[in-house]
């Protein structure tokens, strides 16, 4: 017998939101599916984020939890949060964004259609993002119901765009974001670690989450920006280090990452030099890759020296 209390926890991770938080609050009141906890970690507002999920803590019809902690990085934020989680599946929901009214029914509909036998396999079931106008943001899946590791799908099945759904929370405090780097850590690195250990995701053609595309979200500053050098430098040392088995699937991705290696490690040699020299690359292949795209590496630093 389960010894949740809920079948979802929606995690929110949030830091000066509050005038998002209430899109976030709306789609959770619609929807089908009310056996969930919203947990709310507040990441150290100035704003009155905590007065807004207060009130709403007092009208709800589903318990909210709020927590707030001195303000230190997201990944911290979603760590406490997967802790205090009494869901077996977490929703990681960000602070801007809303959830499609069946959102949650769906998810527990697809969780359903994996035999008991075989669920202890499976880490997520993971479905699309729409913006407000309905547009599909990135790729479909290849069918309507896809089974892959995460490192399968963006290597060898190639499927890029943000994608949204439910985790095991049993797996997630399993494999916990890094709390002593500092600064911005990709969410792939976690994701990628799931997936070496075996665990799999149901994808399906369905969308989840409605995505609003703000300037000031983490993943749009952290795409190629050299403030979060530290965070991108660990993804391309985990591409070509660890994920060398899929370079047939994507050579040129394998290639580019061996240059941001190069790119990165340059914008950390004087601020984290000791932390780069310890996390030195390992194996043949990598370093070969490294080296036959340093060139390449070292023109996008330049480059991005020419520009700030």
């Amino acid at each position: 017998m389960s010894t949740w209390r809920h079948l979802f926890t929606v995690l929110t991770p949030a830091y000066n939101r509050a005038h998002t938080l209430e899109r976030t609050y709306r789609s959770l009141c619609e929807q089908t599916c009310q056996d969930f906890e919203w947990i709310v970690v507040d990441d150290g507002s100035t704003d009155n984020t905590r007065e807004r999920i207060l009130d709403w803590q007092q009208q709800s019809r589903f318990p909210i939890h709020y927590h707030w902690q001195e303000n230190q990085h997201k990944k911290t934020a979603f760590n406490q949060g997967v802790r205090y989680a009494c869901g077996e599946w977490i929703v990681a929901l960000d602070s801007d964004d809303a959830l499609e009214p069946n959102a949650l029914y769906a998810m527990a509909q697809v969780q359903e259609g994996i035999p008991a036998a075989e669920r202890d396999n499976y880490v997520g079931i993971v479905g699309l993002c729409a913006r407000p106008d309905g547009s599909i943001v990135g790729d479909m899946f290849p069918d309507d119901v896809f089974d892959a590791t995460s490192l399968d799908l963006n290597f060898k099945h190639q499927i890029s765009g943000e994608k949204f759904g439910c985790l095991r929370t049993q797996v997630l405090r399993q494999f916990p974001f890094p709390e002593d780097i500092p600064g911005f850590v990709p969410e792939s690195l976690v994701w990628r670690a799931i997936a070496r250990a075996g665990y799999l995701n149901r994808f399906v053609n369905q969308v989840f989450r409605v995505y609003y595309d703000s300037p000031d979200s983490l993943s749009h500053q952290g795409r190629e920006s050299a403030q979060h050098a530290l965070g991108l430098w660990l993804l391309a040392r985990d591409t070509v280090m660890e994920c060398l088995p899929w370079f047939r699937y994507a050579p040129a991705s394998f290639m580019m990452a061996a240059a941001r290696y190069t790119r990165f490690r340059l914008h950390l040699r004087q601020t984290d030099k000791a932390f780069v020299r310890a996390r030195s690359l390992h194996g043949l292949g990598a370093r070969l890759l490294v080296i036959v795209m340093a060139p390449a590496g070292l023109m996008l630093y330049l480059r991005d020296r020419s520009r700030h």
